[in-house]
């Protein structure tokens, strides 16, 4: 069942927008942002299959639950959902993520947050523990600088925000960094 689903969740991410549906643009210039195929979640760095899980968590953000303790040092954030592509999806990339921060090795996704340039910078100085649980992830992660600190709170917020509202709140967020620049 498991390579069965992950067959599935290889071919939804790797269907041409044709087969998907049309596209959705938006921009002054008529090429912004296609929702059906969401390119802004590839990166320089990063594998399809990462880009998939993106993919799959931003198709069904509606689909996934979320709860975010602010600690004095960090975070502890639980992020559940009941669906088994979505759960997969989700269970992957946090812990290729957190893989990633431990060795410095940024994906450069087009939609990243500039929060996440700390992290990759400076990942050996974050603790982190992760439970795997039946139908999602708790993390804790955790540190002793103030900036590392305050960087956790601000991405957990971000990550928050998109699974409440999925791209709308990475649209927001891209926004408000255009206009401070």
């Amino acid at each position: 069942m498991l390579r069965i689903t992950a067959c599935l969740l290889f071919l939804a991410c790797a269907a041409p927008a044709s087969a998907q549906g049309m596209g959705h643009g938006h921009g002054a210039d008529g090429t912004g942002h296609d929702m059906m195929r969401m390119p802004g979640l590839q990166g320089e760095n990063a594998s399809r299959r990462e880009s998939g899980e993106l993919f799959v968590m931003f198709r069904h953000f509606d689909m996934i639950t979320r709860q975010v303790d602010y600690l004095d040092n960090g975070i502890r954030t639980v992020t559940r959902t009941r669906h088994p592509h979505v759960l997969m999806a989700l269970q992957s990339h946090v812990t290729g993520m957190t893989a990633r921060v431990t060795a410095g090795d940024d994906p450069k996704i087009g939609i990243q947050s500039p929060t996440l340039d700390i992290f990759f910078e400076r990942g050996a100085e974050i603790t982190e523990e992760i439970e795997i649980l039946e139908d999602g992830i708790a993390v804790t992660r955790t540190a002793t600088d103030p900036e590392l600190i305050a960087a956790l709170h601000t991405h957990a917020a971000e990550v928050t925000a998109m699974v409440d509202r999925g791209m709308e709140a990475v649209h927001e967020m891209m926004m408000e960094r255009a206009s401070a620049d």
